[in-house]
């Protein structure tokens, strides 16, 4: 009856631990989202697919010849084994706010933002045109 001790086994609590090539991709996709300001919105999607978190990760895998098109596959397939653990959402999550807490330190702070980051830039006014002024 061995068989029987580990068939409800569930992750440990907590954040899952990514390997070094599955934490190098998501430290890239995390500091994408923030560069481009979608930690927001990215978070709250996130949050709210926390109990589909399995299921979308084999959405993913299911969707895997489709993005072989124009992404790498093995570090594809690494990234979406490491999304069916129970605690990645966590790790993906505390990484994004631990980035973006960074990212604000840097604009508060006056210094350039690291290498690939891009700055605020202010948006030119559009001048007006005589006779098209609204009321």
């Amino acid at each position: 009856m061995k068989w029987l001790k580990h068939a409800f086994a569930t992750d440990p609590p907590g954040p899952a631990q990514p390997d070094e090539t599955q934490r190098a991709l998501l430290e890239k996709l995390c500091r994408e989202v923030v560069r481009r300001r979608l930690t927001t919105p990215v978070l709250l999607m996130l949050e709210m697919n926390r109990p589909l978190n399995y299921v979308s990760a084999q959405l993913l895998h299911y969707l895997q010849p489709i993005v072989a098109i124009i992404a790498d596959t093995a570090n594809y397939q690494k990234l979406t084994a490491f999304l069916e653990q129970r605690g990645s959402i966590d790790y993906v999550c505390q990484r994004l706010e631990a980035i973006e807490t960074e990212y604000r330190g840097q604009t508060k702070k006056g210094d350039k933002p690291a290498s690939g980051e891009a700055t605020r830039q202010q948006v030119p006014q559009v001048p007006q045109v005589p006779g098209n002024e609204r009321d």
